[in-house]
């Protein structure tokens, strides 16, 4: 274990990115170095998930309601029941929520969404810095197709893609926290442990601003 300094300005880490890009090994993976609590999205667990990959104009709203009360729920639970004690890292920030209601619900839906999620009247806190992870569409796709989840296997490229560029605006201005974004395309972290170590000494450093870390191992 590798804990980290007292002194830290970091208490709560959320590493985010598009589906297939390693956000829930990292957040494992930051968790046991740091010895913190590990909060995981509860994606799987949505009943509506693979319908919508089947079908992504009829089920996309409920798929999307369920995930932002889900969301909502899981955080207040986390945050309210040990606030401060010790630090957390996350693989999801629940204002990235929006991104998949933007590309995935028509006009009226959103309206309906966004009343619903402004009923949420207690937003979680901020994390103290964001790891925005990055990767090509075609880095995504493999490393779908490696982890052999069978409700991804219909993903479209065009539907990567789309969700890809949409994470890009949303962290392009993005300034409630501080953001370190990563290009992945040449990083290992499963397999190459420099590669892992090298990142997690860039997460460590003081939270300022916007930093890229655009690695060319």
């Amino acid at each position: 274990m590798d804990e980290l300094s007292k002194s830290s300005d970091l208490n709560y880490i959320v590493v985010e990115g598009p589906i297939g890009v390693g956000k829930t090994y990292l957040a494992e993976r930051l968790a046991e170095r740091f010895s913190w609590r590990l909060l995981l999205e509860e994606a799987e667990t949505n009943p509506f998930l693979k319908d919508f990959y089947r079908d992504r104009e009829r089920y996309a709203f409920q798929t999307q309601l369920y995930f932002l009360v889900s969301r909502f729920r899981q955080q207040q639970e986390f945050f309210y029941r040990d606030l401060f004690t010790g630090g957390m890292v996350s693989d999801y920030a629940f204002a990235k929520d929006r991104i998949f209601a933007t590309i995935n619900l028509s006009e009226k839906e959103l309206a309906l969404y966004d009343r619903i999620q402004t009923a949420l009247v207690e937003k979680p806190p901020l994390p103290d810095l964001i790891v925005y992870l990055t990767a090509e569409v075609k880095v995504l796709l493999e490393r779908i197709k490696s982890r052999g989840r069978s409700f991804e296997r219909e993903m479209e490229p065009e539907y990567l893609e789309k969700l890809s560029e949409a994470y890009s605006q949303f962290f392009f201005h993005y300034d409630r926290s501080p953001l370190l974004v990563v290009n992945t395309n040449n990083l290992d972290l499963v397999s190459n442990h420099e590669h892992l170590d090298d990142l997690i000494e860039q997460i460590r450093k003081p939270p300022l601003g916007k930093r890229y870390y655009n690695p060319s191992w």
